[in-house]
């Protein structure tokens, strides 16, 4: 499901190994709520990425004589995302408007689940370059997962208005109005929206799951709450 290796790479955080096995349980953790949200910027060309993969992996055991290494803290995960970032903060003084400085940056941020750093990163790329729908996309995630699920919802409208058709974006719409509003309604059509706007979507197979565990759930749920005579 995978496309990245058609897609322009981003310059991510070059964690240790030690890092960035502790780094994948506490990911681990938040996948539990963050379940199939696409990153943005993975997707620029208009295709969407599985679940992001750091919210993805399985916990594996560790490389040898790391089975006594504590897990981070997210103040540990803060304090690795500020190093990783010390040279993009450089070069933004320099360059302070550089979409591409700031995108990553963001992204430092987001993968040690500093989301309101990441955010503010993100809003300040979007300042730049307000049209660019897979930094927004980012951006809502991060907001769905500080809690701020209107916010996020609202940035993903706002997608929308540049590029009607964005299939990550519609599928994070979907995700979020399912999770964050229990609005099965809503979610399934968005993704319904996202199969008839983009027919030859690769990842057709996930949403199409997506729709009936929504479906399924909803179901469940009303057939638990009818009176039993």
């Amino acid at each position: 499901m995978d496309n990245e290796a058609n897609q322009p790479t981003t310059s991510g955080p070059n964690w240790t190994p030690t890092q960035t096995y502790a780094m994948a349980a506490v990911c681990l953790l938040i996948g539990v709520l963050v379940g199939y949200l696409v990153r943005g910027s993975a997707n620029p060309a208009g295709q969407a990425t599985p679940p992001s993969a750091e919210m993805q992996r399985p916990a594996t055991a560790p490389p040898s004589g790391m089975e006594q290494q504590k897990m981070p803290t997210l103040d540990d995960m803060k304090r690795m995302a500020d190093k990783q970032a010390e040279p993009l903060l450089a070069k933004l003084k320099a360059d302070p408007k550089n979409v591409e400085l700031l995108n990553k940056t963001a992204l430092n941020y987001k993968a040690a689940h500093q989301f309101k750093d990441a955010i503010s990163y993100f809003q300040k790329a979007l300042d730049v370059d307000p049209k660019n729908v897979a930094i927004r996309t980012d951006m809502a995630s991060c907001m769905y997962y500080t809690g701020d699920v209107d916010g996020a919802l609202a940035e993903l409208d706002k997608s929308l208005t540049y590029d009607p058709k964005h299939p990550g974006t519609l599928m994070n719409i979907g995700i979020i109005k399912w999770q964050g509003k229990h609005d099965v309604n809503g979610a399934v059509a968005a993704w319904e929206r996202l199969l008839k706007l983009n027919p030859n979507f690769p990842q057709k197979e996930v949403i199409e799951h997506l729709i009936t565990e929504a479906q399924q759930q909803r179901n469940t749920a009303q057939s638990s709450n009818q009176p039993k005579g």
